[in-house]
């Protein structure tokens, strides 16, 4: 089911980008963070939420199996944000009669008291949430790929959402988990290394205010 505004025409939402720079996952800072804020991105305009749009049917990526990590609050609840952004022009997708006019992507942000094991922590979510969205018809594509940053890990897979060709990454680090979700720019996947790289923004960008220091 789609569920959105009025669309406009395809695009690619600005220059590919190469795969992130590889790097070993460095230290534990102690930095942590009290808020996933909207990130600022070349070429693309963010706002908090979904970006008016919604597959429906459980197809919308989550980020699952982080609930053993230690809430941020006292209320024993991880804090979330959402964000989407749209590039110029606009994505839009059809079925049948139906056209909706989609984000270039939407990432959603976990924060925690602490991530001891980043890459341990995005095996399991990226695993989990996985199994789940094929459970509900997400179909994958090909074989995930892996990426370190100094700063994070990731792990990036093609699928195919309710017919339409998707990307999807995880990522982590010592104070978050999280998941960016790409659209389709003419109906093709967007690729694997270019999804890592605006994941690696995306991320940076979700944490880069309000943060607090703790003890690594």
């Amino acid at each position: 089911m789609l569920v959105a505004g009025c669309g406009s025409s395809q695009g690619d939402g600005g220059k590919p980008a190469a795969a992130p720079k590889s790097e070993k996952l460095g230290p534990d800072t102690g930095v942590r963070y009290t808020e996933a804020t909207v990130p600022q991105l070349d070429g693309l305009t963010c706002t908090e939420g979904n970006g008016g749009f919604k597959y429906g049917d459980d197809l919308d990526m989550i980020v699952a199996g982080v609930d053993d990590l230690p809430a941020l609050k006292e209320d024993k609840r991880d804090v979330e944000g959402t964000a989407s952004c749209f590039g110029n022009p606009r994505i839009t997708i059809s079925k049948g009669t139906h056209r909706a006019t989609v984000p270039h992507l939407t990432g959603k942000t976990s924060l925690f008291t602490a991530v001891a094991d980043p890459q341990s922590a995005l095996d399991k979510s990226f695993e989990h949430t996985m199994k789940l969205s094929k459970g509900y018809g997400r179909s994958l594509v090909g074989e995930p790929k892996t990426y370190s940053t100094k700063a994070l890990v990731m792990k990036c897979q093609q699928n195919v959402t309710d017919g339409f060709p998707m990307t999807t990454c995880f990522w982590a680090n010592y104070g978050a988990v999280g998941e960016v979700d790409f659209y389709p720019p003419n109906n093709q996947h967007v690729p694997l290394d270019q999804a890592a790289e605006r994941t690696r923004a995306f991320a940076t960008g979700a944490l880069s205010t309000r943060s607090d220091t703790a003890a690594p």
